[in-house]
């Protein structure tokens, strides 16, 4: 009876991965078997302590409990301005080309349906971030996957890209989740000119451009105004804030501005505290980012040194707080993998195919676990 009462939107269209799996390592849990989850891509460390205190000190703001702007308050717009031009030099108009969000995943889901009729054609990364697919799928749209290979240094492979035609939207993500391979802007170049010649709105995801990168990139940095190019941005991972909702979307003034007119029938802004919070995690000058990747370049190491425990091949270059690795070739297959760690030393590492078929050789680490967590793997596997 349920299944029939089910909107049409939702076939094919599963409850989320690791939703699921949370459910299971629950179960395990509670019959004793401690594992440990070395998946998820939560930020375990604290925001800057001057966000805590701005957080506070925004409850007693007047107002604070009331409705807010569609559009975030003022200051917000502003020091999501100041920040992009500080740390990507790029230039944004605070009224028309930037668009606060309680969080990227949320936006991603707005652009989609602001911005996708039924049957058109979105370009997706495989392997790439699951919502990317199953957003486009909700608002109705035909999802072409284009491959992202180690052959091609998991760019896309822009003969491929030629080769599609009336493709009204792509989706990128550079730095990439899951394989680590940070953007540049020879590429972000060659995306905004497919761009132009195409009219294909392109779309980059970039909330990993702080992790243990060398320099900061943006799709918008040489983008013209017209183009039709949007950047999501967050502060769950460069600051530690994944459970506060803050993100940004910005680019093109017209495609903001159809994103604003979803955006507003959908919710009625953030609440103001966070925002001024959000403000003060924007202001953090560049020594707080080089702490925070102090700490996950001592996780990663405890992380290549489990990858070589158990026969998985790392590639060094990667960026990001994720390590993509392949796995042993006595496996035929990454859930296979995935099951026998999980079985056999009650850890839980994704299998590569949650981001796509392109994953099916591959499992994915989080940074996102306390060093004493990474030994605990270490002697598990050893003993």
């Amino acid at each position: 009876m349920v299944d029939e009462l089910k909107a049409k939107r939702l076939n094919g269209i599963g409850e989320y991965y690791f939703s699921r799996k949370l459910k299971q390592i629950a179960d395990l849990n509670a019959e004793g078997h401690n594992v440990l989850n070395l998946g998820i891509g939560s930020p375990d460390l604290n925001p800057p302590k001057n966000v805590q205190e701005a957080l506070i000190n925004g409850l007693t703001e007047v107002n604070a409990n009331q409705y807010q702007s569609y559009r975030g308050i003022a200051e917000l717009r502003d020091a999501f301005v100041k920040w992009y031009n500080k740390f990507f030099d790029v230039s944004i108009d605070s009224e028309t080309e930037i668009l606060p969000l309680i969080g990227s995943k949320e936006g991603i889901m707005h652009i989609c349906m602001s911005l996708i009729n039924e049957d058109d054609k979105v370009l997706v990364p495989n392997p790439g971030y699951p919502s990317y697919r199953s957003a486009a799928k909700i608002a109705g749209a035909e999802v072409i996957p284009y491959e992202l290979t180690e052959e091609n240094d998991y760019l896309p492979d822009f003969n491929e890209l030629e080769s599609h035609d009336n493709i009204k939207m792509m989706w990128v993500n550079y730095p990439h989740m899951p394989t680590g391979k940070d953007g540049n802007e020879q590429l972000f170049e060659q995306l905004n000119d497919y761009s132009r010649r195409k009219g294909v709105i392109v779309i980059n995801d970039n909330p990993y451009g702080f992790i243990l990168t060398n320099e900061q990139n943006s799709l918008l940095k040489n983008r013209l105004k017209s183009d039709l190019v949007l950047e999501l941005n967050s502060l769950s991972k460069s600051h530690n804030m994944a459970g506060w909702r803050l993100g940004v979307l910005a680019g093109n003034r017209d495609l903001i501005q159809t994103v604003l007119t979803f955006k507003s029938n959908m919710d009625s802004g953030q609440f103001k505290p966070l925002m001024r919070a959000a403000i003060a995690a924007l202001e953090v000058e560049g020594d707080w980012y080089d702490g925070l990747n102090k700490i996950y370049t001592e996780r990663k190491s405890k992380v290549l040194e489990i990858a070589d425990l158990i026969d998985c091949e790392v590639t060094m270059e990667q960026v990001g707080m994720f390590v993509w690795a392949k796995i042993p070739s006595t496996f035929d297959h990454a859930e296979t993998f995935a099951d026998h760690l999980l079985n056999k030393y009650r850890i839980f590492v994704p299998p590569g195919t949650v981001f796509g078929t392109a994953g099916g050789q591959h499992i994915r680490f989080s940074l996102c676990s306390d060093l004493p967590v990474w030994n605990e793997v270490i002697d598990r596997i050893k003993a």
